[in-house]
C-alpha cells in the first residue's frame, strides 16, 4: 500500500521542528549580518547588474505592500502557523506524507522569520537584489515562503488526490 511506512510522531515532530529552527537561524544569522555590514553603507554588488546585496526595511509586506499594518501582519503570520500546526497534528506520520511534511516545515520557517523579525525590530530586513530585472529585494525568509508555496502547489496537483486530504476533515466517515 502506498501509505505504509509509518513514522513515529516524536521523531517527525523533532526531524521538522530541526528543519524550522535550523531555516530560521540560517535566516536570522543573514538578517543580522546584513544589519552589521549593509546598514547605512551602499549595496554590495556580486554579479555586476545582475545581484546586489543592498539593506532595506520592509514594513509592509511582500514587496512592501500594506505598509505600515505590522499588527494584520503578525495577526495573519500567527493564524498561518497555528494552522500549519493543525495540519502536521492531523497528518499521517508516514513516507507518503513527508513530502508535505517538509515543505510545511519550510513554510513556518520562513514566516517564523519575518514574523520574529516584525515582532522584534517593526519592520523586516531585506538584503537580496536581482537588479538585472529590477526585482523587489527580499530576504532569505522569503525565498523559503516562495519555494514552499510552489513546493506545495506541486505536490498538491501532481502527487497528492482529494482522497488523500481526507485527514483534514472532522468528518469519520463509516468502514
Amino acid at each position: 500500500m502506498k501509505k505504509q511506512d509509518t513514522f513515529d510522531t516524536g521523531r517527525t515532530t523533532i526531524l521538522c521542528s530541526g528543519l524550522i529552527l535550523v531555516l530560521i537561524l540560517l535566516d536570522q544569522v543573514a538578517k543580522h549580518e546584513a544589519l552589521l555590514h549593509l546598514k547605512d553603507h551602499s549595496s554590495i554588488s556580486l554579479i555586476p547588474s545582475v545581484l546586489e546585496l543592498a539593506y532595506v526595511e520592509n514594513r509592509g509586506m511582500a514587496f512592501g505592500m500594506l505598509e505600515g499594518r505590522q499588527f494584520l501582519f503578525g495577526g495573519m503570520c500567527v493564524i498561518f502557523c497555528i494552522a500549519l500546526i493543525w495540519v502536521f497534528v492531523r497528518i499521517p506520520k508516514n513516507r507518503y506524507y513527508l513530502p508535505l511534511l517538509l515543505t510545511g516545515a519550510v513554510l513556518f520557517g520562513g514566516a517564523a522569520g519575518n514574523f520574529i523579525d516584525r515582532l522584534f525590530r517593526g519592520y523586516v530586513v531585506d538584503f537580496i537584489y536581482f537588479s538585472l530585472i529590477d526585482f523587489p529585494v527580499f530576504n532569505i525568509a522569503d525565498i523559503y515562503v516562495v519555494c514552499g508555496g510552489i513546493v506545495l502547489v506541486l505536490l498538491v496537483v501532481f502527487k497528492y488526490k482529494d482522497e488523500d486530504f481526507e485527514f483534514l476533515s472532522s468528518k469519520i466517515k463509516d468502514k
